[in-house]
């Protein structure tokens, strides 16, 4: 294909939606007003997931702070309820193994 032969040009039809409304929006109406919906559903299950309630938003906030602070004790609790269950086994295997292996004769 030589340089000098007309490149055919492919039109793009543009909507006929280009007014300012449009680009503000960035997309048709219709299209982002559907988007907006389903994520304001989506962000709404996830803040009621995590314990927000929308009609006392601050209280809400604070309600899953103190649950999260709450959560991490707690966690400090099972890790040291687990930690004396193991132990109560390992120690002492492991002061036996260490009296039985221990260097004869000194």
């Amino acid at each position: 294909m030589s340089t000098n032969e007309p490149r055919a040009s492919i039109e793009t039809s543009r909507p006929a939606n280009n007014d300012t409304i449009t680009r503000f929006l960035g997309g048709s109406p219709l299209a982002v007003a559907g988007r907006l919906i389903l994520l304001s559903i989506l962000v709404g299950f996830v803040m009621v997931t995590f314990g927000l309630d929308p009609y006392n938003i601050i209280r809400s906030i604070q309600h899953l702070f103190e649950a999260i602070w709450n959560l991490g004790f707690d966690a400090i609790n099972w890790l040291w309820r687990y930690f004396l269950l193991g132990a109560v086994i390992v120690i002492p295997v492991w002061l036996i193994m260490r009296l039985v292996n221990a260097p004869k004769g000194r």
